[in-house]
C-alpha cells in the first residue's frame, strides 16, 4: 500500500529537529542547545512576579525603541509646483524595461516627481499587467548610491567637457590611420539606437560591432540560420500547444521571456469556467527549475542524455513523417508514448530546448518542423530580436585585441571581467587596447580597466524605444530628472558622431520617417507620437506571415556530428540563473539577495546543488564546503537535482557592483567555456574536494509544516473530469458541520476577498517583491534570516510530495512532485488574532479587512502566537547611522523610493499584509468622485498586478457577479485549515496535474 507524502526539506523528511540549518533551531530565542537538564529546567523556571518583571520590561523596552530611536524626517515644499504634479496623487507614465537580458512594457508610478513602483503595461501583447521580479525590482536601481555620479579619466573625475573632447580627438586619429575601433554592446533592440550605431560607423568606418550577451543564446540563432534561413529566435505560443516538451528550458523562470510564456501557459492550465481540458507539459532537466516543479511529469536527466533522447525522440517522429532516421544511441527515457502523443497533436506542441548547443537546437528544429508546429506554437515571421549575442565573433574580438589589431574598444552595457569565462585574456586584451571607453552604469569589474567612464544614466531618467518582436514597438521615457552627472549612452554617441541632436529629438525623427507611415490611424505625426506615448506600445501588422521549410539538406550533412555524444563519467555540473539574481546585474539590489529562490528558499548565497542519493554517496552533508573546479561552495541537499549531477547559479561573485552586491556567493562565469562556437553552461568530469569545513545558509520555509493538514490539495485530471470536487471532498463536509459561538459579523457594503488558482501559480515570486514595494516591507540580512525574522508579507511556500511505500521508505525523494502556495495574511472573518492583543492593535473592518495600528501595536506578539497561517512578522529592524551598513536603506537615495501612502514601521510593531488597503481607499475614493460604483475588478492589491498567469484575483465577495465570488464557489475552492474555523477571506483552487491516475493507489492522504 502506498501513499502521499509532504515535507519541504530533506531535514523533514528525515525528521531531523534542525529543520534545515544547521545548528539553528525553530527559535533560537529559545534554544537548549548545549544545556543539561538542570540547566534546562532553571532556564524555564518562573513565577507569577518574575513572568510579570520580565513583561513589563518587554513591553518598556519595545515602546522606547519604536518611540526614541525614530529619525528625523524633513518634507521640503514645492517652490514652483509643476502644473501635472497633484501633491498625494500618484502620475503613471508607460515606459519599457529592458537591460539587455530581460524585456517589459512597464507603467511607472510616480509620486512628488519620485518613480516608486513599476506595473505591467496591460496593453501590451508580450507581457500584459504581469511582470517578473527583476522588473518590480529595477526601481529601486534608480537610487543606487554605488551608480557612477560623473565622468571619470584613469579613475580620476573629470568633466564631460574633457572627456568628450579627448574622445573624440582620438576616435579621429585612429579612424584616419584606419585603426580597428569596436563597439561591444549587449543585445540591442532598440531601432533608433541601431541608427545611432549607424551613424557612428559612418563618422568612422572602421568601426565593428560585436554583440555579446552574458547568458548567450548563440547556437539557437545559429541553427535557426542554418536549418531555417533566419538568423534570429522565433515567437512562441505557449497558448497554442496541448503538448509541451521542454529540455533544460525554465520558459517559466529564466528562459528567454518567461513573463510572457508564462501568461500564454498559464491560459492552458486553466480549468475554470466548466472548462475540462489542460495541456501536458514533459519537463527533462538537470536541476529543478521553476518550470520542472510546475511540469505534469519531470524527467531528470544529465546534460548528455539531452541528446540521446531528442534523437530517439527524432527517429520515432521520421519515421511516421517520411523522413530518414539517423544513428542514434539508445535513449535513457523510453520516448515511444511521447513521441505518439505528439503526432496525435500536429500542429498543437512544442518543443524547446535551453541548450546553447548547435546540434541539440538542430534536432528541435527538425522535431518541430515534421509535427507541424512552425507557424502555429512557433512564429518565424514575427521573430523575437531579444538575444543577438554572438560568441564566434566576440571570441574573435578578444583575440584581435591580445594581437593587438584593436586600437579603440567602446562597451555599452557589458561586463565582461565579471560574466566572460576567461577574464584575464580579456583584461590583457584592454591593456593592448589603445582607447578604452565604458558607457556602464557604474564602475563595475570592466569598468574599472577603462581609460575614460562615461556613465550612463538609469532606464527611468533616459528616453527610449525598443523592438522585441518584429513588428511590436514600446517606447521608454524619462520619470525623473538625472539624479547624478550622467548621460545617456546614445548620447554620448550621438555627440561623438558628430550629431548635435539630442536622442528625445532623434527618436522621434526615426519614428516619423519609419514608423509612422505604416500605420494610419492618425493622419499628423503629432498626434500619433503623443497617443503611442501614452499607451506604450504600437504593434503594427505584418505585410507577411510566409514561414520557412527545414533545410533537411543541412541535416544530412551534419548526421554525423550530430549522432557523436561524448558521456561523462564523472560528475556534470550545471549553471543556472536564479530568478532573482539572473546573470548579476541587479546584484546589489538587497530585495532580490533576500528573495527566497522558488525551489531551494535559500537568500543571499549561491551553492552547489546535489541530490539526496548522490550526496549521501560522495559523503557531502548540507552546508559542507566543497571545492568544485577551483570554486568553493556550500553543499545544498535539493531533491530532483539530476543524480550524477550538480549546479549551481550564475549571478553571484560580484566584486565592483556595491556595498550590497559585493563577495556575495562565487563567480562561476568562468567555468563556461567555449564548444563548437558557442558558450556551454555544462561542465563534464568535474574535480572536487571536501573541505572538512561548512558554511550557514539562510533559508525561509523549513520551519512551516503540513503536520498531517490538507494544506495543499491536489487531484488528477481525469479525477476531476469525473468529480469536480476530486482532492477537496472535505471542504463541503467542514462546511456542513461548522458551528460557532460567535455572533456573525455583518457587511453592510463591500467584504474584501481573494482567490488563488494553484493550477495558475507557477511560484516565479513576482508577486513577493510587488508587495515588497508597494509596502515599505524592509530587508533584515542574511543574519536575521537564519534567525526566522524574515519580514516579507507574502511568502510562497514550496512543498515536495513523493510516494511512501506503507512503512514510510520514500520510494522518489530524488525526483519529487512539488508545489507552490502563495500565502498572505487571510483577514478571516474569525480572525483567532484580534481576540488576544491586549490593546486591540488589530481590529476587524467593516469591509472584512484584519487591520493594524501600529502606533497602537505594543509588540506583545500574542497575535504572532495565535495565527495559525504564520503570516504576521515582528519588526526587529533597527535604525542605523548612514555611514553604518543598513539594510533596509542602502543609502541615503534609496529612501526616495519608499510609498508615501504606507507607513514605515519603526522596531517593535508586529506587521502584515493589509491586501493594499492603500490601493482600496484610492479606487473608492476614485469612484466617489466620478460619481459611479466600483467596477469588479477595478481594485488590484500589488501582488494581483503583478501576477503573470493571473492566478490570483481580488474582489467583493458581497457582489454576487464579481469574479472573486465566482472563484470561492467553484467546486476546487477551499480555504486553509478552514476546519479551524477561522473563515478566511483568501480561498485556494486546488492543484489538477494532466497525469494519470495512480489507480493501485488504494490509499492517499496527506501525511
Amino acid at each position: 500500500m502506498t501513499m502521499k507524502k509532504y515535507w519541504k526539506s530533506t531535514e523533514e523528511l528525515k525528521n531531523s529537529s534542525l529543520q534545515g540549518q544547521k545548528g539553528k533551531l525553530a527559535d533560537p530565542e529559545f534554544s537548549i542547545e548545549g544545556l543539561t537538564e538542570e540547566e534546562v529546567s532553571n532556564k524555564f523556571k518562573t513565577d507569577r512576579r518574575s513572568f510579570l518583571k520580565a513583561l513589563g520590561f518587554s513591553v518598556g523596552y519595545a515602546t522606547i525603541a519604536s518611540s526614541c530611536q525614530q529619525p528625523i524626517q524633513k518634507a521640503i515644499p514645492f517652490l514652483n509646483k509643476p502644473e501635472e504634479i497633484t501633491p498625494g496623487v500618484a502620475n503613471h507614465y508607460a515606459s519599457t524595461f529592458y537591460d539587455g537580458h530581460d524585456y517589459a512594457s512597464i507603467l511607472v508610478k510616480v509620486r512628488e516627481g519620485r518613480p516608486i513602483k513599476i506595473e505591467g503595461n496591460e496593453l501590451s501583447s508580450i507581457n500584459g499587467s504581469g511582470t517578473s521580479a527583476r522588473t518590480q525590482a529595477s526601481v529601486l536601481g534608480l537610487y543606487d548610491g554605488s551608480r557612477q555620479q560623473n565622468p571619470e579619466k584613469n579613475g580620476t573625475r573629470t568633466n564631460w567637457e574633457i572627456a568628450d573632447g579627448e574622445i573624440m580627438e582620438k576616435l579621429e586619429a585612429i579612424a584616419a590611420e584606419n585603426g580597428k575601433i569596436v563597439l561591444l554592446s549587449s543585445s540591442v533592440i532598440s531601432p533608433s539606437t541601431l541608427r545611432v550605431f549607424d551613424d557612428f560607423k559612418q563618422k568612422y568606418p572602421t568601426t565593428s560591432i560585436v554583440y555579446y550577451d552574458s547568458v548567450s543564446y548563440s547556437a539557437s540563432l545559429a541553427a535557426n540560420k542554418n536549418t531555417f534561413g533566419i538568423h534570429a529566435i522565433p515567437q512562441y505560443h505557449f497558448e497554442n500547444a496541448d503538448i509541451v516538451l521542454a529540455f533544460n528550458a525554465d520558459f517559466l523562470g529564466t528562459w528567454l521571456s518567461p513573463v510572457e510564456f508564462a501568461s500564454q501557459y498559464a491560459k492552458t492550465r486553466d480549468l475554470t469556467g466548466g472548462k475540462k481540458a489542460m495541456s501536458k507539459h514533459y519537463q527533462f532537466e538537470s536541476n529543478l527549475s521553476v518550470t520542472g516543479s510546475n511540469a505534469d511529469k519531470r524527467f531528470p536527466i544529465r546534460p548528455s542524455d539531452e541528446k540521446k533522447i531528442l534523437l530517439n525522440l527524432y527517429n520515432a517522429i521520421a519515421l511516421k513523417s517520411n523522413q530518414a532516421e539517423l544513428q542514434v544511441p539508445a535513449s535513457p527515457v523510453d520516448v515511444n508514448l511521447i513521441a505518439e502523443e505528439l503526432l496525435a497533436h500536429r500542429g498543437k506542441s512544442l518543443i524547446v530546448s535551453g541548450s546553447n548547443d548547435l546540434s541539440i537546437q538542430t534536432l528541435v528544429n527538425a522535431l518541430n518542423f515534421m509535427l507541424g508546429n512552425i507557424g502555429s506554437t512557433l512564429d518565424f515571421s514575427r521573430h523575437a530580436l531579444l538575444k543577438q549575442g554572438d560568441d564566434l565573433a566576440f571570441e574573435k574580438m578578444v583575440q584581435e585585441m591580445n594581437e593587438e589589431k584593436v586600437s579603440a574598444i567602446l562597451m555599452y552595457n557589458v561586463n565582461p571581467v565579471y560574466d566572460y569565462s576567461d577574464s584575464i585574456k580579456f583584461i590583457s586584451g584592454l591593456g593592448k587596447t589603445g582607447l578604452v571607453v565604458s558607457l556602464s552604469q557604474k564602475e563595475d569589474e570592466t569598468a574599472r580597466h577603462a581609460h575614460y567612464l562615461c556613465p550612463d544614466s538609469h532606464y527611468l531618467e533616459s528616453w527610449n524605444d525598443a523592438q522585441p518582436y518584429k513588428g511590436l514597438y514600446s517606447l521608454g521615457q524619462p520619470t525623473i530628472h538625472a539624479i547624478f552627472d550622467t548621460r545617456q549612452a546614445q548620447e554620448s554617441l550621438l555627440l561623438w558622431a558628430g550629431k548635435s541632436t539630442d536622442f528625445h529629438t532623434y527618436i522621434q525623427d526615426y519614428w516619423e520617417v519609419e514608423l509612422f507611415p505604416q500605420q494610419k490611424e492618425y493622419p499628423a505625426f503629432n498626434d500619433f507620437w503623443n497617443h503611442t506615448l501614452q499607451k506604450g506600445i504600437l504593434e503594427l501588422e505584418l505585410s507577411s506571415n510566409k514561414q520557412p521549410e527545414f533545410d533537411f539538406k543541412y541535416l544530412e550533412k551534419v548526421s554525423a556530428r550530430l549522432s557523436k555524444i561524448s558521456d561523462s563519467q564523472g560528475i556534470d555540473l550545471i549553471l543556472y540563473e536564479k530568478v532573482g539574481i539572473g546573470n548579476g546585474l541587479q546584484a546589489n539590489n538587497p530585495w532580490l539577495q533576500e528573495l527566497p529562490d522558488p525551489i531551494s528558499k535559500v537568500v543571499w548565497d549561491n551553492y552547489i546543488n546535489v541530490s539526496p542519493r548522490f550526496a549521501q554517496e560522495l559523503g557531502w552533508e548540507q552546508e559542507d564546503l566543497v571545492t568544485v573546479n577551483g570554486i568553493t561552495l556550500p553543499v545544498f541537499i535539493q531533491p530532483g537535482q539530476a543524480y550524477g549531477t550538480i549546479s549551481v547559479a550564475l549571478g553571484y561573485g560580484r566584486t565592483n557592483s556595491g556595498k550590497i552586491g559585493n563577495s556575495i556567493g562565487k563567480n562561476v562565469f568562468m567555468l563556461a567555456g567555449i564548444l563548437n562556437g558557442a558558450r556551454q553552461y555544462n561542465i563534464s568530469n568535474a574535480s572536487w574536494s571536501k573541505k572538512g569545513e561548512t558554511y550557514p545558509l539562510a533559508t525561509t520555509q523549513t520551519h512551516h509544516s503540513m503536520e498531517g493538514r490538507e494544506i495543499v490539495k491536489e487531484t488528477t485530471l481525469e479525477e476531476y473530469i469525473d468529480n469536480p470536487s476530486a482532492g477537496n471532498e472535505s471542504h463541503k463536509i467542514i462546511m456542513e458541520r461548522s458551528a460557532t459561538m460567535y455572533k456573525e459579523h455583518d457587511f453592510p457594503g463591500a467584504h474584501w476577498g481573494l482567490s488563488i488558482d494553484l493550477n495558475k501559480c507557477v511560484g516565479c515570486n513576482a508577486c513577493v517583491i510587488a508587495c515588497q514595494v508597494e509596502n515599505n516591507v524592509a530587508v533584515i540580512g542574511k543574519e536575521e534570516v537564519r534567525n526566522r525574522r524574515i519580514m516579507h508579507w507574502l511568502r510562497i511556500d514550496r512543498y515536495y510530495s513523493t510516494v511512501s511505500d506503507s512503512v514510510g521508505a520514500d520510494l522518489e525523494s530524488d525526483n519529487p512532485q512539488v508545489f507552490h502556495q502563495p500565502v498572505m495574511c487571510h483577514h478571516c472573518d474569525n480572525a483567532p488574532c484580534e481576540n488576544v492583543c491586549p490593546v486591540a492593535a488589530t481590529p476587524h473592518s467593516k469591509e472584512g479587512l484584519n487591520t493594524m495600528a501600529y502606533n497602537r501595536c505594543i509588540g506583545t506578539r500574542y497575535c504572532m502566537n495565535n495565527c495559525p497561517y504564520r503570516v504576521r512578522s515582528f519588526n526587529w529592524y533597527r535604525y542605523i547611522d548612514n555611514d553604518q551598513f543598513d539594510y533596509n536603506f542602502n543609502d541615503k537615495y534609496s529612501k526616495m523610493v519608499l510609498n508615501p501612502d504606507v507607513i514605515v514601521r519603526e522596531r517593535g510593531v508586529v506587521e502584515k499584509c493589509s491586501f493594499c488597503v492603500q490601493r482600496i481607499q484610492e479606487k473608492k475614493l476614485l469612484a466617489k468622485n466620478e460619481g459611479r460604483e466600483l467596477r469588479d475588478g477595478e481594485i488590484q492589491p500589488a501582488c494581483v498586478q503583478s501576477c503573470p498567469t493571473q492566478a490570483l484575483v481580488f474582489g467583493d465577495t458581497n457582489q454576487k457577479d464579481s469574479q472573486v465570488n465566482s472563484k470561492h464557489k467553484d467546486e476546487r475552492a477551499y480555504g486553509l485549515l478552514e476546519e479551524l474555523h477561522t473563515l478566511p477571506s483568501l480561498m485556494y483552487l486546488t492543484k489538477v496535474r494532466n497525469i494519470e491516475k495512480d489507480h493501485s493507489e488504494e490509499d492517499s492522504h496527506h501525511g
